[in-house]
């Protein structure tokens, strides 16, 4: 059982807290400036229980959702009637090539375990001139963390930034508990599986927090949190390296 399907039922109440965290603030910034206007169908890759699916919907996209998990496909499709939702891996995708010209994945891509394979299929998958966009939890963020919750407080990187690592680490706030497991990557990784797909990176954007609320918000207007990324697949395939 992957840890997602484990930890379904707390990411539902997790992620259907309105205003309970960091997707509700981030969320205008991605969808204004990084997914393009809806066009043919659009693919939520990752969509665990479809907050971002019904986003997306709300835009005018015709969405098909997917996550690992049974449990949170299931879960989205319960609470979204209009858009499609199915079960499976990133990295083998139960579509035929050039289904969609958009493909979103939010803070999905850096938990999946074969991250070349992703990509690759994200790109068979997208029409030529389709794109991917990415938002994900910072590469850097991943590496340190910030010595107190007070304003101005240090961020310091103790982890090797260029070493895949490995996190697992469990939030509780306010009554809810939710456990984060998976790969962290640094940028090139990222870069070099876009590339090794066909994709040309259109725009790379570090958003500052929008609105804090309290000092220990106050931290990420220095330090980005997440990283959007936004990447065109190429009519042609890359040259040989």
């Amino acid at each position: 059982m992957s840890v997602w399907e484990y930890e379904a039922e707390h990411w539902v109440r997790w992620a259907r807290t309105p205003d309970f965290d960091s997707y509700w603030r981030y969320r205008d910034a991605f969808f204004d400036e990084v997914v393009p206007a809806a066009g043919m169908r659009t693919i939520d890759i990752g969509c665990g229980e479809g907050r971002v699916s019904r986003d997306l919907a709300e835009r005018g996209h015709r969405v098909v959702g997917l996550d690992l998990s049974e449990t949170l496909a299931r879960a989205a499709a319960e609470a979204d009637p209009i858009s499609a939702y199915a079960a499976g891996d990133a990295a083998s995708l139960p579509f035929s090539h050039g289904a969609f010209d958009i493909a979103v994945a939010y803070n999905s891509i850096q938990n999946v375990l074969d991250l070349g394979g992703a990509v690759r299929e994200a790109a068979r998958v997208l029409a030529p001139g389709g794109r991917l966009c990415i938002c994900m939890t910072h590469p850097m963020t991943d590496a340190g963390r910030f010595e107190s919750e007070e304003d101005g407080a240090a961020f310091v990187i103790r982890e090797p930034y260029l070493e895949e690592r490995w996190l697992d680490e469990t939030f509780e706030r306010d009554g809810l508990t939710m456990r984060f497991v998976g790969p962290a990557h640094p940028l090139e990784d990222y870069a070099r599986a876009l590339e090794d797909a066909g994709f040309l990176i259109e725009l790379i954007r570090e958003p500052a927090m929008p609105r804090p609320r309290d000092p220990s918000d106050a931290r990420w207007q220095g330090i980005p949190m997440f990283m959007f990324v936004r990447a065109v697949k190429a009519n042609a395939p890359p040259p040989p390296s």
